[in-house]
């Protein structure tokens, strides 16, 4: 995983989420998909942009099966923005990283 980007687990997820300081955002994804990998080093790249400002994570979902199910994931890559330990804002799918950036930004506020 990329400098800026944590791994977030079952085991961290309360500590480095739920009672993060700055938004955070999480890629749930898995090594089987094709539209994670795609996504991945968008994800990478705005953990570079936006270092100090957000805290960004990828989540194994084959791994952390517990965690998934709890946000209902039904279908990978989903994003998800928490603020305040609260999730704000869910991007299921590969979308254009100026979208992502756009969301990103809107959390900030």
């Amino acid at each position: 995983m990329a400098g800026n980007v944590l791994e977030i687990t079952e085991g961290n997820f309360e500590q480095e989420v739920a009672k993060a300081a700055t938004p955070v955002l999480i890629d749930m994804w898995a090594a089987w998909c094709g539209p994670c990998r795609m996504i991945a080093p968008m994800v990478e790249e705005l953990a570079g942009k936006y270092q100090g400002k957000i805290k960004v994570g990828k989540l194994n979902v084959d791994e952390h099966p517990q965690v998934a199910g709890r946000f209902r994931i039904m279908n990978i890559p989903t994003l998800l923005l928490f603020k305040g330990g609260k999730e704000v804002d869910r991007i299921v799918g590969v979308v254009p990283k100026d979208e992502l950036g756009k969301r990103i930004e809107k959390v900030l506020v």
